[in-house]
């Protein structure tokens, strides 16, 4: 680094000792000495020449003096590192300049040995502030580039960690799909302005109730999204967490579907499917892109279960596996899904909110077990829990496989 040092003194032969006691460093190529007559003439050649690491300035000087100038530069943005030389007996002024955010002084006759260890010093804090502010810059745009993804409390950790956190590593997650129905024939009919303004509010609003759990929007695609928990940093809940999240996710959701229906704009309901599992995550944009996502069967099963959700009537369908591992779950079995590409069942569930009726709750699993246990009772057990709540979807999905002839709580789909 060559540093650039603006002397500011009226004193006639001071350029010329300057230049003569610094020759060998300026021969090296390690300073650069610009020279001014007062204030004025030093804000003109820093206007000329931003690249001025340092200031050494008397303080007696016409036209602006160096306490002016000080002040002057204390008010720019980029603030110069300025050392003051004064005479020993103008001591009151030297201790202005120092609470004025002075870096050192120097008091007359100026002892070059003096002046050199004394700039040396403030050139090593110049660097180490350039430093400073790199690395704030390298972290802002991190941190913009993370915010995309996380809460703004994690996104400014993972900006000020360093990288390892995005590196692709195996870990357990929990995993959240989501789906609006009918979005396509929607996007096909809607003019550019409303689908734009929809689809804006939508993702917008999920991913606010997403970083309020401190999940991670893994990825947004249209309509649907991908979100993790226990990702890039540790959540020893994230079972429950990802529960949480879906009811929030929910209701907000019919909530936002009720407005824009009130508005004539058909916009379908919002599928959710939950699963936890190990899974492959970090960043897979290479050097060009940052794509942070995960894969893995896990993945694909959170993404069968939102598909679930159509063939059932449901609005939320989470695996055993949350369920057993989110604390204080509550929710009602759906039964033992064969999901699309498998073989094996997956217990699945439909969690509940605290509001939720506890006698229709009571009722619905009451007329399940008899399903289970392969009990003739179950179908006047669910026609009953439909007569009462001809809205409970999971349970009119069961009263029609019975009618139809299935049996048990298997369920193929397809």
């Amino acid at each position: 680094m060559t540093a650039t040092i603006l002397v500011v003194d009226d004193e006639p032969d001071l350029e010329a000792l300057v230049l003569q006691k610094f020759r060998h460093q300026i021969r090296e190529g390690t300073v650069n000495f610009m020279f001014a007559q007062d204030g004025v003439e030093a804000l003109q050649k820093i206007e000329a020449n931003p690249g001025v690491d340092l200031v050494v300035s008397d303080i007696n000087m016409p036209r602006m003096d160096g306490l002016s100038l000080l002040a002057k530069l204390q008010e720019a943005d980029d603030k110069k590192s300025t050392i003051i030389v004064s005479a020993y007996g103008d001591m009151s002024n030297i201790r202005t300049a120092m609470n004025r955010g002075a870096f050192d002084f120097l008091t007359k006759p100026i002892d070059f040995g003096d002046l050199e260890a004394t700039i040396d010093k403030t050139i090593r804090h110049v660097e180490m502030l350039r430093e400073v502010r790199r690395r704030q810059m390298e972290a802002e745009r991190a941190h913009a580039s993370l915010s995309r993804y996380f809460s703004p409390q994690l996104a400014s950790r993972l900006a000020n960690s360093g990288g390892d956190a995005m590196e692709v590593h195996r870990r357990e997650v929990a995993a959240i799909f989501t789906d609006v129905t009918g979005f396509t024939s929607l996007a096909e009919t809607a003019e550019p302005d409303v689908l734009s303004s929809l689809l804006n509010e939508y993702v917008g609003g999920m991913t606010e109730i997403v970083f309020s759990h401190e999940g991670t929007v893994a990825k947004v695609m249209g309509d649907g999204m991908q979100i993790l928990f226990n990702a890039p940093g540790d959540q020893p809940d994230h079972a429950a967490r990802a529960v949480a999240c879906a009811l929030d996710l929910d209701a907000w959701a019919l909530q936002f579907r009720g407005r824009w229906l009130a508005n004539n704009v058909n916009f379908g309901n919002t599928r959710i499917g939950v699963h936890t599992g190990p899974v492959l995550v970090g960043n897979f944009g290479g050097n060009r892109f940052f794509d942070y996502t995960a894969y893995g069967d896990t993945i694909n099963t959170a993404s069968r279960l939102e598909a679930a959700n159509k063939f059932l009537g449901t609005r939320i369908c989470v695996s055993a596996a949350v369920a057993s591992a989110a604390a204080g779950f509550r929710g009602r079995p759906v039964g033992d899904l064969v999901l699309r590409g498998r073989s094996e069942p997956l217990r699945a569930y439909e969690p509940l909110t605290d509001a939720a009726s506890e006698p229709t709750t009571a009722q619905y699993l009451e007329a399940f077990a008899k399903l289970e246990a392969g009990d003739a009772g179950a179908m006047p057990a669910f026609a009953a829990l439909v007569g009462v709540h001809a809205d409970d979807a999971l349970a009119g999905f069961h009263l029609r496989r019975l009618l139809n002839g299935a049996r048990g709580v298997r369920i193929q789909l397809e």
